[in-house]
């Protein structure tokens, strides 16, 4: 993989283009007693270039078959483009913190066997804790949360370049695309967002903050 190729072109009321040979893959979000976990779906085709549906309606998911230009998608894109850090909230918790952007995917990682990561932060002091905090914020694939030291380093691992189709079956739908790696995501106006560890992109073509998931696949019931 070469990196420096690595790109995601969106374009106008249409798909989003893909270079770079970026891996494809689908997870399963799966309920496992109290917690949940990311298993492997079915296998997809690893191309240089390809595209993915952005308004929902393809027939060949999650690639782009040109539907978007029948029903005259409308694919305005109205999220911020200011940096993560601007954007974000700092909670204060007893051995860490947690920042909070709210750019809420409905991945449900934040739902662990011991509370959720917010409650987890206010009892850090606890190692066992404060490790699950730390793990429950990093599967936060959505990019909403991240686990800061007290001292302001990002607690998080680097997720290499990957581009990721989520499905979930307990909720009956069709979940986001996740974007991994700090790839690249150049708007339709040519504007670039901020490059981010992990984040999640809108598939159903519902989302009122395009072109980031918002959870609308849940409320529209959205399945390929």
């Amino acid at each position: 993989m070469d990196k420096d190729k690595m790109k995601i072109k969106i374009i106008k009321n249409g798909p989003y283009c893909v270079f770079g040979f970026v891996p494809l893959t689908e997870k399963i979000i799966t309920p496992v007693d109290k917690h949940y976990e990311y298993r492997g779906g079915r296998k997809l085709p690893q191309k240089d270039t390809y595209s993915l549906c952005r308004c929902g309606k393809t027939k060949t998911p999650p690639f782009c078959d040109g539907y978007h230009e029948r029903i005259d998608f409308d694919g305005e894109e109205t999220a911020s483009k200011l940096q993560y850090d601007t954007r974000a909230d700092l909670l204060s918790g007893r051995k860490i913190d947690l920042m909070d952007d709210h750019r809420c995917a409905f991945l449900r990682f934040c739902h662990t066997e011991k509370g959720k990561t917010w409650d987890l932060i206010e009892r850090s002091d606890k190692l066992e804790e404060r490790k699950l905090a730390i793990k429950s914020a990093e599967e936060c694939l959505a990019g909403r949360l991240t686990a800061v030291s007290k001292e302001g380093l990002k607690l998080e691992k680097d997720f290499k370049p990957a581009v990721e189709i989520l499905q979930d079956p307990e909720k009956n739908v069709s979940s986001a695309i996740i974007v991994k790696g700090k790839i690249e995501i150049e708007g339709a106006d040519g504007e670039k967002y901020e490059p981010r560890n992990t984040l999640a992109l809108c598939r159903c073509g519902e989302s009122d903050n395009k072109p980031f998931c918002d959870c609308s696949h849940v409320h529209t019931g959205f399945k390929e």
